[in-house]
């Protein structure tokens, strides 16, 4: 099994760290890690570092830190615009894109969102995916943390800006004629990806979207619910762009 991950604000500079807080409630109470244990250390900006348990105590571990190293950010970026769903889908497909590696993800309000996300409410909803991404972050050992949303609900608007500034842009649609698997992706820069809630995606937004330079694609003859769309469009592209 491998080592553990938990996420520090920076990496420990010296050889002797400790590492307190929630994360170290997690390791000495929680998966209660005994002295002569790995673990790894990461900021979330891929900054890692092996260490080893030196001595545990209620809340806290002692480790000393035994290598270092640093993993560039992924290049071209994945980016998903996720339609806000109703229930748990929303933090279901956050949780499972994260942990196959996408880059950011934003929560779209979509013509079909049953679930609206406003004022506090959009803001606590989004602090729920932001966490939910950071704990299968950890669960992944993944050393970069993927970027949660900038507003909590992004208009079709701001949407369609994002994907003309994008180095390529495409929309899951059950009736795209173009594959996933076979159109041309950009060797760098930033790939965006739109999935729509549960309802789809209306005619009006995909063409604001075509208009701004997206492409509608799909995957196969199936049609995917929003928690396994974005997923599955995602294990495409890391298998494409050699991530896999």
């Amino acid at each position: 099994m491998s080592a553990p991950l938990f996420l520090v604000e920076s990496l420990p500079v010296t050889a002797h760290h400790t590492l307190d807080g929630p994360e170290g409630h997690h390791a000495a109470d929680v998966q209660r890690l005994r002295a002569g244990e790995t673990l790894i250390l990461a900021d979330g900006r891929g900054g890692s570092a092996v260490a080893k348990v030196t001595a545990v105590r209620k809340g806290s571990v002692d480790v000393e830190v035994l290598d270092r190293e640093y993993g560039p950010a992924a290049d071209p970026r994945l980016v998903v615009v996720q339609g806000i769903a109703k229930g748990d889908r929303g933090e279901l497909a956050v949780q499972a894109m994260t942990e196959i590696g996408v880059d950011e993800i934003l929560p779209w309000a979509a013509a079909r969102s049953v679930a609206q996300w406003r004022g506090d409410r959009g803001a606590r909803a989004r602090d729920k995916w932001a966490a939910t991404a950071r704990e299968a972050a950890k669960q992944a050992r993944r050393a970069w943390l993927p970027v949660v949303g900038g507003d909590p609900d992004c208009s079709t608007k701001q949407v369609a800006a994002r994907l003309g500034a994008a180095d390529a842009a495409f929309v899951m649609h059950e009736e795209a004629t173009e594959s996933l698997t076979a159109v041309g992706l950009p060797s760098s820069g930033e790939i965006a990806l739109v999935v729509g809630p549960e309802g789809g995606i209306r005619d009006a937004e995909l063409e604001v979207f075509v208009a701004a330079g997206a492409t509608a694609v799909r995957l196969g003859r199936e049609v995917l619910r929003t928690s396994t769309a974005g997923v599955a469009a995602l294990s495409v592209l890391s298998a494409r762009l050699g991530r896999w």
